[in-house]
């Protein structure tokens, strides 16, 4: 089962980073916590790693909906964003909502999923817009 939904860049890392943040916030999708990874695993680990950060990303209203639903579901929300160097490419990665009724079980959760996935979507294919191949 592919729990991803992804799509590849041909920008930058930091550019693509930016645009990401748009998307998502053009989707509702606030940035919460951003960790990047390749710094910290240089200064832990002295390891050297492509670029690589991970966007914690929350739509308040559809997050409030699932945790009604399940409490545990925060567990599985589709939060984190990836950002990535893929080659020569940049890749952006998110959890597909629909981790969460798969795992679950739950199919009071598919009104949320599928809204998430819709948003997710939609901020995938504006950054896809210009300049993308997914």
């Amino acid at each position: 089962m592919r729990y991803d939904r992804t799509v590849h860049l041909d920008t930058d890392f930091a550019t693509t980073v930016s645009r990401v943040r748009e998307a998502l916030a053009a989707q509702g999708f606030g940035i919460l916590t951003e960790i990047d990874v390749t710094a910290t695993l240089k200064a832990k680990l002295d390891h050297d790693m492509e670029d690589y950060v991970i966007l914690g990303a929350c739509n308040p209203p559809l997050a409030h909906r699932a945790l009604e639903t399940d409490r545990t579901i925060g567990l599985l929300l589709p939060c984190n964003i990836v950002v990535r160097r893929d080659g020569n490419r940049t890749a952006v990665q998110a959890l597909d909502p629909n981790t969460m009724i798969a795992l679950t079980g739950l199919d009071a959760l598919r009104p949320v999923a599928e809204e998430a996935t819709r948003r997710i979507d939609a901020a995938l294919a504006a950054l896809t817009a210009s300049g993308a191949d997914s």
